[in-house]
């Protein structure tokens, strides 16, 4: 028996050296004066589901091609340098993460959509804390399922849409999480197509040549919390069923064809808790039916809301319409959408019965706005008498405004 206990007792005290021998062994580190000085090496050498360190350095190879499961961990901010002459990395194995990266230069072309990091008809993948500088595009994923993306910076400065690509693209891909990304000076910031059940959360889309985010096809997805400032055109969904959109934030999206966000020929959207500010047109909805949108904030836009004649059985409750120019602007005089409990800042009616609802209805299309719908150089006239004399006289007498579009029971006092 004591002999036994002996045995065990030095099998216990040599397992741990064991273990640590096999967990050096997973661990390929890269360094430039090492005996692993590439990453193409590395990945050669590694096994399955190891680990490659990599640390600092600048590090310009052929493209990566990441073909099993492995986790590729930077140190001190390493360099992948494509010499803006190809793509960096493409990973074709399920399975890998990346993390703690430093990808900069990535080739322009005009046949490929050459990407810093692209994955493949892959699953199970993870990139997050890297950093990404003048990148053709950023992170691509095509024909993906179960991916995350989270916490990446992405800036490119290309100037024109013609050479930049997407900071985040995705394509034909299900169940991907993006999450905690900063993107700016892209094409569009987060771009989806075909893509479906998943989630773009906590994400800061600004400055990028022409959407923050652009997305079509792509049913059942949600975006939470996320920010999308000064880009050129704000956001776009298209030929989408089902999507929420909660907590975003739509600011400062300026220009001539901008508007913060834009539904075109969507189903069964949601909108709740956004805050569209300062923006060309906060809400452009064209052949979007069903919206419901409800307890969002439209502040200090151009057009609060632009409801096309396409855009049908919408309903808008408990929405805060605070300092824009036109609240509501129609090109449908039988209009069914329904606005109901919302807070207009020029209401000027009363509530007798107290119960915190006025007792007139109102009138949240504006007589000038459907003039400057017609001719939009009439514009200038915004701040004249005669532009007051007309919305006085419609207030009093409605004429030629939609009485479809009034809000029966507007709030008395801002919402929240």
């Amino acid at each position: 028996m004591r002999t036994a206990a002996r045995h065990c007792a030095a099998l216990a005290a040599i397992l741990p050296l064991f273990a640590a021998d096999i967990g050096r062994a997973q661990t390929i580190t890269v360094s430039p004066g090492g005996p692993v000085r590439t990453l193409t090496a590395a990945i050669r050498l590694a096994p399955r589901h190891g680990r490659i360190v990599i640390t600092p350095g600048v590090y310009a190879e052929p493209t990566l091609v990441v073909d099993r499961p492995v986790e590729i961990i930077g140190e001190g901010w390493p360099v992948l340098d494509g010499k803006g002459a190809r793509q960096i990395m493409t990973v074709t194995a399920d399975s890998v993460t990346i993390r703690g990266l430093y990808f900069r230069h990535v080739g322009t072309s005009f046949t490929e959509d050459w990407a810093a990091v692209r994955f493949q008809t892959v699953r199970g993948c993870v990139i997050e804390g890297n950093r990404f500088d003048d990148a053709f595009f950023g992170i691509y994923l095509a024909k993906v399922n179960d991916c995350v993306v989270r916490r990446n910076i992405l800036r490119s400065g290309r100037g024109r849409e013609m050479n930049s690509g997407n900071g985040i693209h995705l394509w034909n891909s299900s169940g991907i999480t993006i999450s905690d990304n900063r993107i700016s000076g892209h094409r569009d910031g987060i771009y989806f197509e075909f893509v479906h059940n998943s989630v773009i959360s906590r994400n800061v889309s600004q400055g990028n040549l022409r959407y923050g985010l652009h997305f079509m096809y792509s049913d059942d997805c949600q975006y939470i919390k996320n920010t999308f400032r000064n880009n050129g055109s704000g956001v776009a969904v298209m030929f989408t069923h089902r999507v929420e959109m909660t907590g975003n934030r739509f600011e400062e999206n300026w220009g001539g064809a901008a508007y913060g966000l834009l539904l075109k020929e969507i189903g069964d959207s949601k909108l709740e808790h956004n805050v569209f500010y300062r923006n060309t047109t906060g809400l452009m909805a064209d052949g979007a039916n069903r919206i419901k949108a409800i307890n969002n904030d439209f502040i200090d836009n151009g057009w609060a809301v632009k409801l096309e004649a396409s855009t049908q059985d919408g309903t808008f409750t408990g929405n805060n319409f605070i300092g824009n120019t036109f609240d509501v602007s129609s090109n449908n005089s039988e209009s069914t959408n329904t606005f109901a409990r919302n807070y207009w800042d020029n209401y000027r009616g009363y509530d007798l019965n107290r119960d915190g609802f006025g007792d007139v209805p109102f009138r949240p299309v504006r007589l000038f706005s459907m003039v400057v719908a017609q001719n939009g150089p009439s514009i200038i006239l915004l701040r004249s008498n005669f532009v007051r004399l007309l919305d006085s006289a419609e207030s009093i007498i409605p004429a030629f405004t939609p009485e479809a579009l009034a809000d029966h029971e507007p709030a008395m006092t801002r919402i929240r």
